[in-house]
């Protein structure tokens, strides 16, 4: 796990983008594919990731963000809130789609007025059609069954409305 966080960490965002920009470029291009309905999801860094690609690619149609940072850590170094940007609580006038964005109330790396600032800054940008669900006593990762902080009934109602939106903006 040490070495997969030396790796997520050197992957900075203009890379990321990129490698979402392929990913795009090429599924678009597969038959079995309708690159005119996309959708995008993630679990904790990749939930960051989702609502950074909601911003910065109209082609996405939906996004699902798991548990993913939104504003740097109260104790975040200057270093370190710059190495995370842009912060998804900065990129809410730009989202070009809704992003449900599912988060437990018992995140330690994710405090809750980390999720208020998101909600305030999807307001003031006029954003009505993302929504973030708290869910009460999950802990960050309670979508993974193979982790102690796996919580079923969180996992379950998650899934159930991460197919319920795909459903609605990509069928």
């Amino acid at each position: 796990m040490t070495r997969i966080r030396q790796i997520v960490g050197a992957a900075k965002y203009e890379q990321v983008m990129g490698d979402v920009s392929a990913t795009l470029d090429w599924a678009s291009g597969q038959l079995w594919a309708n690159g005119d309905k996309v959708g995008i999801t993630g679990y904790c860094w990749g939930g960051k990731v989702v609502w950074q690609a909601c911003a910065r690619f109209p082609v996405i149609d939906q996004g699902v963000a798991w548990y993913g940072q939104l504003a740097p850590s109260a104790t975040a170094t200057p270093e370190q809130a710059s190495a995370g940007t842009p912060w998804p609580v900065e990129l809410a006038d730009d989202l070009k789609c809704p992003v449900l964005g599912l988060y437990g109330e018992l995140d330690q790396g994710i405090p809750q007025t980390a999720v208020e600032a998101m909600r305030a800054a999807l307001r003031s940008a006029g954003n009505t059609t993302s929504e973030i669900v708290v869910y009460p006593g999950a802990q960050h990762g309670f979508h993974a069954d193979y982790r102690a902080s796996y919580k079923a009934d969180a996992a379950a109602d998650g899934w159930s409305k991460l197919l319920k939106v795909f459903e609605a903006k990509l069928k």
